[in-house]
């Protein structure tokens, strides 16, 4: 039994980046691991996913393009206030401007960037680089 779907699903992806996949199969599917998808689909992390229905909880078909130098999920899932993203840029990204943090807020799940401009904080739940 799986005990954090997020983090085997972005070790999932970075494993198959590593070995020069094409494409990778994440299973179980959940509607976190969708969102994360679509923020590193827009980021240009990786190319086109779809949700394969296979009767129990689906999963998901991610086609790789070679962008991922590195992707965790963040544990312990920490608080940050507005003002505190450039502490965890700097621990957990390698430069300025290089990387997202992905952020869990009331306003749903969006890059630190994002909650930078809107003036909210969250909790830290994965980063992409």
């Amino acid at each position: 039994m799986s005990f954090d779907p997020l983090a085997n699903a972005l070790i999932s992806i970075k494993n198959a980046e590593m070995v020069g996949k094409r494409e990778v199969i994440i299973k179980p599917a959940s509607k976190l691991i969708g969102k994360v998808l679509k923020i590193m689909q827009e980021y240009g992390y990786i190319g086109e996913f779809e949700f394969i229905d296979d009767g129990r909880s689906g999963k998901f078909r991610v086609k790789l393009i070679g962008k991922i130098n590195d992707c965790k999920a963040i544990k312990p899932r920490f608080k940050v206030k507005k003002h505190e993203f450039e502490k965890y840029e700097k621990r957990f990204l390698p430069a300025r401007g290089f990387g997202i943090l992905i952020v869990s807020t009331d306003k749903g799940v969006m890059t630190h960037y994002d909650a930078k401009k809107l003036g909210i904080g969250g909790r830290l739940i994965a980063y992409v680089w």
